[in-house]
């Protein structure tokens, strides 16, 4: 990913948390950036509007509004010239090699499970293929693939991951990735929603297409025709387009888990299922050091120790929503803006206050920790 489509989603996740936007505004800009969507672009521009004129929005908000548009346009300026200077033919700009891949995905925090059960895909795909090549008999299972688990344990991640390393081992011809929801595959008549699948369909072949919280298609079967025309189009395209795309379903472990078990027919057609468990504190806590080290922030050890309870106390209470990454995510974008408002305050500030987050930008939840 370029650094413009980098600084467009960044800037889009912040704009999220400290408006509390539940992932649309972030949805939207990743949208723009892996499919150019004239939609998307429409509403994320009216999402920026929105938050620029409301006057309940204080001004470090509306400042963050104005990020993400001058980001949008350096990136539809950056992506024109792309256009222009780019060969007719498209090319794979994806350089990294299966080490490459495999190192990334091994950099994941925690996962290891995960690691193990892709890391036991990766060795028989590649068995099965040197098989077929000395004309020995292979079974020809199919790639389609179900993560469970909570959300942000980094299923998306690792799905995208997982579709660069079978274009790699010459399962997928492409190994681009599709995100879709319910919404994207179901329409609002009668005998559109077909046509709305095979679109999606096409758009993945050769690719990974990643359904989240696919147990939503079905979720009112007994009145929803729409979902079960879904599902049976999209039945059928996990077994006709077996040989070049991989479909990785996903959601929370129990209603996936009543998803498979009321369409056996579907769950036939899935040969892995791998569960992502829940972060530990210690885990969390290398996240947020990782996050704030890609961009050159620090913690002191105060801080350090003050948000390690703070996980405790999240993981204790947590239920089946627990946030995990998310929770990460949303308390890096606070304690960056907590940081801002501190240090903007200091005349001539040096590197170290620049870059050091201390118990103070933290003080958002320090009462909550010495309550407990």
């Amino acid at each position: 990913m370029d650094k413009y489509s980098q600084l467009l989603i960044n800037n889009a996740s912040k704009l999220d948390a400290i408006t509390d936007a539940c992932g649309e505004i972030t949805k939207l800009a990743t949208v723009i950036v892996e499919e150019n969507s004239k939609v998307a672009t429409i509403a994320l521009l009216k999402k920026i509007s929105e938050v620029v004129d409301n006057q309940k929005y204080k001004i470090e908000v509306k400042h963050a509004a104005r990020m993400v548009n001058s980001s949008l346009i350096e990136f539809y300026g950056y992506s024109t010239i792309q256009g222009i200077c780019k060969p007719t033919s498209e090319v794979d700009e994806d350089t990294r090699t299966l080490q490459d891949l495999l190192d990334e995905l091994n950099a994941l925090v925690g996962l290891e499970k995960v690691k193990n059960k892709v890391q036991d895909l990766i060795i028989y795909q590649k068995v099965q293929s040197m098989r077929r090549e000395k004309n020995l008999h292979s079974v020809k299972n199919t790639l389609h693939l179900a993560f469970t688990g909570n959300p942000g344990t980094g299923k998306t991640t690792v799905a995208r991951i997982v579709g660069r390393i079978y274009k790699q081992i010459g399962l997928l011809s492409k190994g681009h990735f599709v995100e879709v929801s319910r919404t994207d595959l179901i329409a609002g008549y009668q005998g559109q929603t077909a046509l709305k699948v095979k679109k999606v369909i096409e758009q993945a072949k050769g690719g990974v297409l990643f359904i989240d919280e696919a147990y939503s298609i079905t979720e009112n079967d007994q009145s929803d025709s729409y979902g079960r025309e879904c599902l049976t189009e999209l039945t059928k395209a996990l077994e006709d387009y077996r040989e070049d795309l991989v479909v990785i379903v996903a959601g929370y472990t129990e209603p996936m888990n009543k998803f498979f078990e009321s369409n056996p027919g579907l769950k036939s057609r899935f040969n892995t299922f791998i569960e992502f468990e829940d972060y530990s504190v210690n885990e969390l806590d290398k996240i947020l050091i990782s996050t704030c080290k890609n961009n050159d922030y620090t913690l002191d050890n105060e801080v350090k120790e003050k948000i390690h309870l703070y996980f405790e106390l999240q993981t204790a209470s947590k239920d089946e929503t627990f946030a995990n990454g998310r929770l990460v995510r949303n308390l890096y974008d606070d304690l960056v803006m907590n940081h801002a408002r501190r240090v903007i305050n200091i005349t001539d500030p040096v590197y170290e206050e620049l870059s050091t987050i201390t118990a103070e930008d933290f003080s958002f939840m320090i009462d909550e920790i010495e309550g407990s």
